[in-house]
């Protein structure tokens, strides 16, 4: 049986936005559900949406890209039960996490969030991917890596908040890896030794 895996878009655009990732996720039962971002409905109105729609379909990975990759983790954050692997690309749990020099919107100042005592009860296996130099700062994705159980991180190096399309073959190989493989055991873990 094919695995289902849902995409979900960044905000002010559409599922054509993972057109570098497609034919790489082809072996999977692809999901990628079209959202209109309206105010003023925030990320976790979004989330609820989100979760009409695995009700509907079934659990499944998720992989979201910034405000899709918010919304994909206050889903599994609500609802980890419909979640199988999530995969996070530049997204925040806090709305604090952005960058300062980050131009936002009004939701985005308020929305989401989420506390790292509410990511430390996320059980599902998560990726994190950020760019070196991306609209998130670093600090916040080692904050979200360290607080979720299950979690794996991975800098991009040069690439920015559109990583999935500046290095989409290094992005894809990662990505898949992850959904498509177990953990590897670790020669000298500290996080993961317990």
């Amino acid at each position: 049986m094919t695995d289902s895996l849902v995409l979900l878009h960044p905000g002010g655009a559409d599922p054509s936005a993972f057109g570098p990732q497609y034919d790489a996720l082809a072996d999977f039962a692809l999901h990628a559900p079209h959202r209109v971002d309206q105010a003023p409905q925030d990320h976790t109105e979004m989330a609820h949406d989100t979760i009409a729609f695995l009700e509907r379909t079934g659990p499944a990975h998720l992989l979201g890209c910034s405000d899709g990759a918010t919304i994909a983790l206050l889903t599994a954050v609500l609802r980890p039960d419909l979640v199988h692997r999530l995969v996070v690309v530049c997204g925040v749990f806090h709305h604090d996490g952005w960058d300062p020099a980050t131009e936002l919107t009004p939701m985005h100042r308020r929305s989401p969030a989420l506390t790292e005592t509410d990511l430390g009860t996320l059980p599902n296996r998560t990726l994190i991917m950020i760019g070196d130099d991306d609209e998130v700062r670093l600090e916040h994705a080692t904050a979200m890596y360290r607080a979720l159980p299950n979690a794996e991180l991975a800098v991009v190096p040069g690439t920015s908040h559109g990583l999935l399309h500046e290095k989409p073959v290094l992005c894809n190989a990662m990505i898949v890896d992850f959904l498509a493989s177990d953990p590897v055991e670790t020669y000298a873990p500290i996080r993961r030794r317990m």
